[in-house]
């Protein structure tokens, strides 16, 4: 899942270099581990929130590759039926109940969510994705407060990949731990390697498992990094901010695909032939998903009329 995530970004920062997308494409490659392994623990009737930078957000749920390139390039057949683009994402056949741009738009939602499945004890969780920048927006304070009061089954994931668009955590905020957040609000928390897949798994399983368990809200960390600059394919290390090639670099050798292949070939489990099939099987499936929505239909003029209401009821 990892892979596939990679190799679908890498796929919109390609399309987007040579202009086929029109829109921006926030991308989070380098950050992969953080979706695949809180996915990992979610069941289709959760309820998956994500914000600007989701596209792994989705796919780990399970979403179409073709859905998702389709949406991105505006095409009637798309997530969101073309509607929204990259940043207005939505799968709720397979838990994931939309995206926006808005920083901090999804977070009480989630949290309402959450409490949705509190009272029709179905034993679901809501889950907010965010980022460090994020947690500037009083809105998160205000949805941490009520999950904790209200012991909604409510799961803040964290991605603190460092960088607030341009802006350095350091020259925002007096410490680079969001969790101090989540401390002041007696909402147990775990800050982990957010390019260690089986450290997120593990955490998100111990914070999810409370939750479903009726003991309110969890708050999980992941400390990772993003390989792309703030938005599109650009390395974003030349634009005068706290970003060096020489930070890229290690960060890009702590890369959370390479260090699971690493493990399971060091104990037998993988063969360098297996991740070349995989990685060759994938770039396949990649490549079919581009090529199918380029080819798909834009959506009618009249469709901007009719899919604006929800009640509202649009033929065929």
């Amino acid at each position: 899942m990892m892979l596939r995530i990679r190799l679908a970004e890498r796929c919109l920062a390609d399309g987007r270099r040579e202009r086929l997308i029109g829109g921006p494409v926030h991308l989070g490659v380098g950050q992969e581990a953080v979706a695949v392994g809180v996915a990992a623990h979610l069941r289709k009737t959760d309820r998956v929130f994500g914000a600007h930078r989701s596209h792994s957000h989705v796919l780990s749920t399970g979403a179409s590759l073709h859905r998702l390139f389709a949406e991105i390039l505006g095409k009637d057949t798309g997530l969101s039926r073309g509607m929204g683009g990259s940043m207005h994402l939505w799968d709720q056949p397979n838990g994931f109940y939309g995206s926006v741009p808005i920083v901090s738009g999804t977070v009480a939602l989630a949290v309402g969510a959450a409490l949705a499945a509190k009272m029709q004890a179905t034993g679901d969780v809501g889950v907010a994705y965010l980022g460090d920048g994020a947690v500037e927006e009083g809105v998160v304070h205000e949805s941490l407060n009520l999950a904790r009061m209200l012991l909604a089954p409510a799961l803040f994931v964290v991605e603190n990949n460092l960088f607030a668009s341009h802006m350095h955590i350091s020259l925002r905020q007096p410490k680079q731990a969001t969790a101090r957040f989540a401390q002041a609000n007696d909402i147990p928390y775990e800050i982990v390697d957010g390019n260690d897949v089986v450290a997120v798994q593990a955490a998100a399983g111990r914070l999810i498992e409370r939750a479903r368990k009726g003991d309110g809200p969890g708050f999980l960390e992941a400390v990772t990094f993003r390989w792309y600059g703030h938005v599109d394919w650009r390395e974003d290390v030349d634009v005068g901010v706290n970003r060096t090639a020489d930070e890229l670099g290690n960060w890009r050798k702590r890369d959370p695909v390479a260090r699971l292949v690493a493990a399971l070939t060091a104990s037998g489990q993988m063969r360098a032939q297996d991740l070349a099939d995989m990685e060759s099987e994938i770039a396949a499936e990649v490549e079919m998903a581009w090529l199918q929505a380029q080819a798909d239909p834009y959506p009618q003029p009249e469709r901007l009329l009719t899919r604006v209401f929800a009640h509202q009821q649009e033929t065929p």
